[in-house]
């Protein structure tokens, strides 16, 4: 009986195994075999690459936030909104444009771990004593200016909508799962 339970675990084990890798986890161990190797260099190339890989996981999770598009509306995502993100400090971001059937546009930009949001959390956590109008959008509270509702959730994420109308604005971001959002990236 031992010996045939002796023999079953190594059979368990590779079945708990990952039947093959991804790209990021072959980068990251090419990185350690070239480290190993004593190429420091191109260790840190594929490190660069796996970090590059798991930043593009990160925004297409943070893209899953964005409302679709109210009935009748129509919805484009920018795929190209992260590029600018290293420029501006590291983080990730998502952004979608929405015109309603009226031909009004608003934008909508989240942004995520980005020294920009500490910038912001002041000024939306401090609105009303700015002269800001404030609104209330589920749990989370929002600055209103001009064409342009702001929003912190959990510290760390930024949430910009600009767009003609405030109503408009507001219906868009209920469509939002914030208590989800707060959670991103853990």
């Amino acid at each position: 009986m031992y010996r045939s339970i002796a023999l079953a675990l190594p059979v368990l084990a590779l079945a708990a195994a990952p039947l093959h890798a991804d790209e990021i986890s072959d980068t990251l161990q090419s990185a350690i075999e070239a480290y190993d190797s004593g190429d420091v260099q191109y260790a840190l190339e594929e490190l660069d690459y796996a970090r590059s890989k798991l930043l593009e996981l990160k925004t297409d999770a943070l893209s899953g936030f964005l409302p679709e598009a109210p009935e009748g509306w129509t919805r484009e995502i920018d795929t190209e909104s992260n590029a600018a993100m290293a420029m501006m400090g590291g983080g990730v971001s998502a952004q979608a444009d929405y015109t309603s059937p009226e031909g009004e546009h608003y934008g909508l930009q989240i942004f995520a771990d980005n020294p920009m949001v500490a910038s912001m959390s002041a000024m939306i956590n401090n609105a009303g004593a700015m002269g800001l109008k404030t609104d209330r959008i589920g749990r989370q509270k929002f600055a209103l200016q001009d064409n342009q509702t702001m929003g912190l959730i959990a510290n760390r994420i930024l949430i910009q909508l600009e767009g003609p109308d405030a109503d408009t604005r507001k219906m868009l971001l209920e469509s939002m799962d914030f208590e989800a959002m707060a959670n991103f990236g853990n």
